[in-house]
């Protein structure tokens, strides 16, 4: 993921977040640890209501080996934020999502990174291949064009 701010246009789904009075520190702006609480909720959401994922009873879920943020605006509650989402990498067990985040109708993100998540048998936490229904939906939202690979 690029260290550059980016513009809505780089990322192809969209979710509203609403940042939360309990968001903001002392500063008076959104705690940095937070922004990966909203990569979080976006890209989970996104794997519930695109790819039919079932939190509470898959035997196949998402854990997350690796996240990282690049902060370029502060933002605040009451701010409106909308999560700007695509998948950058899709391998056989494991896919990386970057995320933007945006002021809502602004152009330009005030964060951007990215969330990996590598997907294990629930029990034994053992990486197995990403769901076809998940999979499916990721590659909706593919930017680059890569394929399976071979690692992860």
């Amino acid at each position: 993921m690029t260290k550059s701010r980016e513009t809505r246009s780089a990322y192809p789904y969209f979710h509203p977040i609403q940042t939360r009075w309990s968001d903001n520190d002392l500063y008076g702006h959104v705690n940095n640890v937070v922004y990966y609480s909203y990569f979080d909720t976006a890209v989970n959401l996104f794997l519930i209501e695109e790819g039919g994922f079932d939190p509470h009873d898959a035997e196949i879920i998402g854990i997350s080996p690796e996240t990282h943020c690049n902060f370029f605006e502060g933002v605040r509650y009451p701010d409106r934020l909308e999560a700007g989402i695509r998948v950058g990498h899709l391998g056989r067990s494991s896919v990386r999502y970057e995320v933007g985040i945006f002021k809502q109708d602004e152009e330009h993100a005030a964060a951007n990174g990215h969330f990996v998540h590598v997907f294990v048998e629930r029990d034994t936490h053992r990486p197995v291949a990403i769901p076809a229904r998940v999979r499916a939906a990721l590659e909706r939202i593919q930017v680059n064009g890569e394929g399976a690979s071979d690692d992860g």
